[in-house]
């Protein structure tokens, strides 16, 4: 049994003080009691951590690589993928699991206890299977057993170039797959991601309208009857055209119309909506998957999310191609994005609450319900998905309730992190992993290997 006791908590109803939490062996929560006497594993602050909604793992290796004008002086998304692709064509399965390695150790590091894989690099270059046809899965698979971080993974499905089902170039050969093939590796990674934690799983996900043809797209969500299923939408104004000329619909309109959308689905950036899509997609129940950070470094556009927010609608966050990993800082962009548009302040929250708590609370739901986890609550039965807070910095000096949240989110951020906590396993101690020395060294020796070869 572990037990936990806080000065101050944020429970499902609110803060409170004197707060015992006890963690069965399985890792779910098993009571919570306000008021208690000092016990345990004590900390100042304990707040419910969130999952990741949306990693591509292998990109965290690329940070830094990409800030160079090019030859044109016209740089945007689609010349920061094509310096992407030439990159992976160089990464080795066991390259894979090191950099994976890295970017969850610092997943745990800023505050989230899950990551949810969004994985599409299944094969050797060129495209030539591996020996086990999940072979990458299983590399994503080891890095969560080694960090200890709650994983959902999300293989997905990439068929053609483009909606003109233009084939796969060579770099694009290694996410290829056909219906059936992908259907054979899903069912193999489930195998996989089975050995890492009793809260680990998996669903499915579909690269983009633009790489998938729309039958398949029923066919597999068919197919695979649980778990969560994610599709990149409306990330660029290129993308959104491509789309609007073969289906006629832009992204988000054709999915809403033409999926079974319901709280399983998660649509990622949606970053190009018109006010009705916005609405609608509020309306839905699905997910909008957020990945400010990711979508300000590629020049995506923002997301309106303060209409979003005033629908109702779900969103969590995620940190994309992990340029910067920070549940902090991807709050912060998320309002300070909105606040830079409209021109004005406090645009994500609502009476009673803070922006930090409004921000917090869509990011622990959102993500719950994006990674198919039980989690985001200090409740019974939940897993203890957990961290705390360190009051002893300048930023929380005289802060109480959700002052807390905001002075986390907008001042102190990762650095104030002491303690974090995935299904029970307690894995950042003081502010560090407590496996942080190898996996960064692994790291360096894989970093090192791949600049001799750029």
């Amino acid at each position: 049994m572990i037990v936990i006791w806080a000065r101050q908590a944020l429970l499902e109803n609110g803060w409170a003080k004197n707060v015992r939490v006890e963690v069965d062996r399985q890792g779910r929560i098993k009571t919570v009691d306000v008021g208690a006497a000092p016990c345990g594993h004590e900390v100042e602050i304990l707040l419910p951590s969130p999952s990741n909604l949306h990693s591509h793992a292998f990109q965290r290796a690329m940070a830094g690589l990409t800030e160079k004008r090019g030859a044109s002086g016209e740089d945007d998304f689609w010349s920061w993928r094509d310096l992407m692709y030439r990159f992976l064509s160089l990464l080795s399965p066991e390259q894979v699991e090191a950099i994976a390695g890295l970017a969850q150790m610092e997943m745990l590091e800023a505050g989230f206890c899950c990551c949810v894989e969004f994985h599409y690099l299944h094969h050797a270059p060129g495209g030539a299977e591996f020996t086990d046809l999940a072979e990458m899965s299983n590399r994503i698979a080891a890095a969560a057993i080694r960090t200890g971080i709650g994983l959902t993974l999300l293989p997905a499905l990439y068929q053609y170039g483009g909606c003109d089902r233009r084939p796969l170039d060579y770099a694009q050969a290694r996410f290829g797959n056909d219906r059936e093939r992908f259907l054979r590796l899903r069912e193999k990674a489930e195998a996989s991601v089975a050995k890492v934690s009793a809260d680990s799983g998996t669903g499915i996900a579909f690269h983009s309208l633009r790489a998938v043809e729309p039958g398949s797209i029923e066919y597999v969500a068919r197919e695979v009857a649980d778990g969560p299923i994610h599709i990149h939408a409306a990330e660029q104004q290129a993308e959104v055209e491509e789309v609007a000329r073969a289906y006629g619909a832009r992204p988000v309109e054709w999915i809403l119309a033409n999926a079974d959308i319901d709280k399983r689905w998660c649509l990622i950036h949606c970053t190009q909506m018109e006010p009705c899509e916005t609405k609608a997609l509020a309306e839905s129940g699905a997910v909008a998957g957020l990945c400010p950070v990711t979508e300000a470094n590629l020049g995506d556009g923002i997301f309106d999310g303060a209409n979003y927010f005033a629908y109702a609608g779900s969103f969590g966050l995620g940190t994309d191609s992990n340029v910067r990993i920070s549940l902090a800082e991807e709050m912060r962009m998320l309002e300070y994005s909105q606040r830079l548009r409209d021109r004005s302040r406090l645009l994500i929250a609502e009476e009673g609450k803070s922006v930090g708590r409004c921000l917090f609370a869509a990011a622990l739901s959102g993500g719950a319900l994006a990674a198919g986890r039980n989690s985001g609550r200090i409740a019974q039965g939940a897993w203890a998905d957990l961290f705390s807070l360190c009051a002893e910095g300048v930023e929380l000096a005289g802060r109480a309730a959700d002052e807390i949240l905001d002075a986390f989110v907008f001042s102190g951020g990762d650095r104030r992190i002491g303690d974090v906590w995935s299904a029970g396993r307690h894995m950042v101690r003081n502010g560090r992993h407590i496996g942080r020395d190898g996996i960064v060294s692994n790291y360096r020796r894989t970093l090192e290997k791949l600049e001799s070869e750029l």
